[in-house]
């Protein structure tokens, strides 16, 4: 039987909280040419649709060798290559492709300097990697992951590739994209040194500003840092180096990662981790004074580390397919705010890198937003998100669980039943959720809502849903038997069933400002009501 609680929710619509800036819309992936394909250009515009504010996407893979086809964990341009007699050719053709999709779409490219051309490599061995889906890792690292075997080539091409993106781009749009160098330099994505990585990272810093004079430059991005002293010490040495050499950089970046496991019979999401490694080094950037002003950005924030890594090899990601990773979104996001103030320091974007895999099974658990083109449940966790927008205000609950208690301990026992507000210059936005780590149908709040100084009147409100009914095209999906064949009515169905629900519209009488709503939230549910003036 079902638990149920009641849940009363403050909202005080004439207390502001500062400004509401969407820090979630960033994306990532491995595989860059998934990015031109006709389900990666649906879901880049889907992205700008979210927010008025375009999503900054990243991607792995932008100077690999290679024919330009995807597979899992690769990708690759053929940007750079020699002649016989050593000397560089520069391809753009398959870049273009890629960045061409990247502004179609109206989105802000991330762009990562990175990988390694094979031409460049000081590794003379084998240098595409070979992947397996049960042992990810064991022999990812290859050549493409080696330092440059000459420093003043790696930084001419990273200059050309700037000045051809500006060139085709137009200069003044090209100057609002940010520059990251490397990633996860102090994990499987470095074969050298860190100073090695130091000397490229000030090489390639200074040939992009030389390219382009305002151009913004961050890194290291290392690896998530609670518990990790090897992601702790790369950070430090990093941020040392700049410090002592002065050396170019407009953004610090790290990753943060959670860790479910299968317990007793279902999934129990590792959220704790995730916001330990995000307060760990926004510590370590705080040891350094003179970086503090800087904003990061966490290149990757995501519940587990591989995106790649499908439910059905990995079952502790079976909650990637349903509303469990959507809520996970909204909390996890909620929290980077506030780990944010507490630290001081400002948290530009947080990458979600997940995107899209294609020529794979229906639903078969891989990190993804949409599969065959059907968008999963989280994305309208992320729409929901979007729907938040102008200034934070005041929002309690009574059922809400503190930071420190979920970084020590998770949301483990009693769910974690919270909302956020804002208001703008025609209405007020209402973000609620009801979250635990456990993924298990148990526990239904019974929400209240207490709600002050709206503008006096009688208000639309729009109630939007995403649960395990609602929002969620999984659900319809195995509904319809699990098939792995899709077409016609069924595919406009399900793409339907991946749109975001509306549960309710009515109206919010409050002639003095005030008014009252409830509602029943499930476990892994969450709601936005949207009150328009």
């Amino acid at each position: 039987m079902t638990a149920t609680y009641d849940v009363r929710i403050a909202v005080d619509a004439g207390v502001s909280r500062g400004a509401y800036r969407p820090l979630w819309n960033w994306w990532g992936y491995d595989e860059p040419n998934y990015t031109n394909t006709a389900n990666g250009k649906k879901l880049l515009k889907e992205f700008t649709a979210l927010s008025p504010e375009p999503p900054r996407i990243r991607t792995h893979n932008l100077l690999t060798s290679g024919d330009g086809q995807y597979a899992l964990k690769w990708g690759s341009t053929n940007a750079y290559t020699e002649d016989e007699n050593g000397n560089p050719v520069y391809d753009w053709t398959i870049m273009d492709q890629i960045f061409d999709a990247y502004v179609e779409a109206g989105n802000i490219p991330l762009i990562q300097v990175g990988f390694m051309p094979e031409a460049l490599s000081d590794d003379p061995g084998e240098y595409r990697h070979h992947w397996s889906p049960t042992d990810p890792y064991a022999t990812i690292m290859t050549g493409w992951a080696n330092p440059p075997n000459d420093l003043k080539k790696w930084g001419d091409l990273v200059h050309a590739w700037a000045r051809h993106l500006a060139d085709r781009y137009g200069e003044e749009q090209v100057l609002t994209w940010p520059w990251e160098v490397w990633n996860e330099p102090d994990g499987l994505y470095w074969k050298g040194t860190i100073p090695e990585f130091c000397a490229m990272y000030d090489v390639t810093a200074k040939a992009i500003k030389a390219a382009l004079p305002g151009a913004r430059v961050g890194g290291p991005h290392t690896c998530g840092a609670f518990n990790n002293p090897k992601a702790q010490k790369f950070l430090r040495e990093f941020l040392q180096h700049v410090v002592d050499n002065d050396s170019p950089i407009d953004f610090i970046a790290f990753h943060a990662k959670g860790n479910p496991v299968i317990w007793k019979d279902h999934v129990r999401m590792g959220l704790h981790k995730q916001l330990r490694d995000i307060e760990t080094n926004l510590a370590i950037v705080n040891e350094f004074p003179t970086l503090r002003h800087l904003p990061t950005v966490i290149g990757e924030s995501d519940p587990e580390g591989c995106a790649a890594c499908s439910a059905r090899v990995h079952p502790q990601n079976g909650y990637r397919n349903g509303p469990l990773y959507g809520a996970y979104i909204v909390e996890s996001m909620i929290r980077t705010y506030e780990l944010s103030q507490r630290a001081g320091i400002e948290i530009e974007g947080a990458v979600t890198w997940a995107f899209l895999f294609e020529d794979q099974p229906w639903y078969d658990g891989f990190r993804d937003m949409a599969t065959n083109g059907v968008d999963k449940a989280v994305l309208n966790g992320f729409r929901m998100l979007g729907k938040l927008r102008g200034e934070w205000v005041e929002a309690r609950s009574d059922h809400a669980l503190d930071i420190d208690t979920i970084m020590e301990h998770g949301v483990r026992d009693q769910p974690d039943v919270n909302a956020v507000a804002t208001r703008d210059d025609t209405g007020v936005s209402i973000l609620v959720w009801n979250y635990h780590d456990d993924d298990v149908e148990d526990g239904l709040a019974n929400v209240t809502l207490a709600l002050e100084n709206l503008k006096p009147g009688a208000h639309k409100l729009t109630h939007y849903r995403m649960d395990k009914d609602h929002s969620n095209s999984f659900a319809v999906w195995k509904e319809m038997g699990s098939p792995q064949t899709v077409t016609g009515e069924d595919y406009r169905k399900l793409e339907a069933s991946g749109q975001l629900a509306v549960l309710e519209t009515g109206t919010v009488e409050a002639q003095s400002g005030s008014a009252s709503l409830s509602m029943t939230l499930p476990r892994q549910g969450v709601s936005l009501l949207r009150i328009d003036y």
